[in-house]
């Protein structure tokens, strides 16, 4: 069957429609039916539309609070607790963001625990808009276990995703984004999905037998860490940071409370912001970057991270976005209509 193609604008309005009724108050659906377009806007469709049908079982299950309000605590001059109601991440992550900026302007460092939430989404929206008023940020999420530790072959870190953005003048910025293993959990779920074979080097079977099959990885198989013990060590920091710093589970006890319906699942996050005109070099700090980020372009076939991702929103922005049929049909189906 031939994709779908839907504008912008209508595939959030479709999102949006269908969180809402299946009981998804008016804030988090349109939180959330942001976030998913604009991974689908960017090319992740791993984080997009694709985890629509997720999201709507967790919600009919009342696994998550449909209505959910954050609150917010400051528990010191740069701290503050986001305390999410057990519910979905996006509009804890937007209402975060607002308090965040003017407290990192005001301190030059802050940093936001957010507890109770409910996250599977992109995490490059956690910290681009703070990057677009200036400021430098990093987020990162505990999640389930599906990695296994370096020289293990059992499931132990979560895929533990981390993102990153700088502020430039003139440019769009500076914005990675990125989960411990070496393929995300969601580009797998796409492979099984669509009858692809993974590359090597992705993860292991039951037996802890090296396989390019993405259901065998799937099916009580694990990702592996990229970088060997390298992205294990991220993974363990991630699980400090967004888990035990801040006093929610760390992933094997997040994977030991899922259910694993296809939607999210409760853990912590931590978002940092960072005031580059208050680190001493005010002057110099942006054009500095910019003489390292050239230097670095310089070589022949370099790119700076999210600039595919960006390239991606030029043309998609214009030209909408594909869904597979199958997917659009059973979005269509979620939100009530034959």
């Amino acid at each position: 069957m031939p994709d779908i193609q839907l504008s912008l604008a209508d595939a959030r309005a479709l999102a949006e429609q269908c969180l809402k009724i299946n009981g998804l108050d008016d804030a988090n659906a349109a939180a959330t039916a942001a976030n998913m377009v604009a991974a689908e806007r960017d090319g992740c469709v791993s984080h997009g539309l694709f985890r629509l049908p997720g999201y709507v079982t967790s919600l009919r299950a009342g696994k998550f609070d449909a209505n959910a309000s954050p609150t917010i605590e400051q528990l010191a001059p740069g701290v503050i607790r986001v305390d999410a109601g057990a519910g979905l991440a996006p509009l804890a992550v937007t209402k975060t963001l607002e308090a965040l900026a003017p407290l990192a302007r005001t301190q030059g460092i802050a940093a936001a625990a957010i507890v109770r939430v409910f996250h599977m989404a992109a995490m490059w929206p956690d910290v681009e808009p703070l990057a677009e008023q200036g400021l430098a940020a990093l987020a990162m999420t505990a999640s389930a276990s599906f990695v296994a530790a370096a020289g293990g072959k059992k499931p132990f870190f979560g895929t533990n995703p981390m993102a990153f953005a700088w502020p430039r003048d003139g440019e769009p910025p500076m914005v990675f984004d990125q989960a411990v293993s070496v393929m995300a959990r969601g580009e797998v779920m796409i492979a099984a999905r669509d009858g692809h074979q993974l590359p090597e080097g992705v993860g292991l079977d039951s037996d802890g037998n090296p396989t390019t099959n993405p259901q065998a990885v799937l099916d009580d198989g694990v990702l592996l860490p990229f970088g060997g013990y390298k992205g294990s060590a991220i993974a363990l920091m991630v699980d400090l940071l967004a888990a035990g710093l801040i006093g929610q589970p760390f992933s094997p006890e997040i994977r030991r409370a899922a259910n694993f319906d296809g939607g999210p699942e409760s853990g912590g996050m931590l978002i940092i912001a960072l005031d580059p005109d208050r680190f001493g070099d005010a002057e110099g700090w942006r054009q500095h970057a910019e003489t390292f980020f050239a230097e670095m372009l310089a070589q022949e076939g370099v790119r700076l991270p999210g600039q595919r991702r960006f390239a991606n929103r030029a043309r998609t922005t214009k030209e909408g976005i594909r869904l597979p049929a199958a997917l659009h049909a059973k979005i269509v189906e979620l939100s009530g209509h034959s």
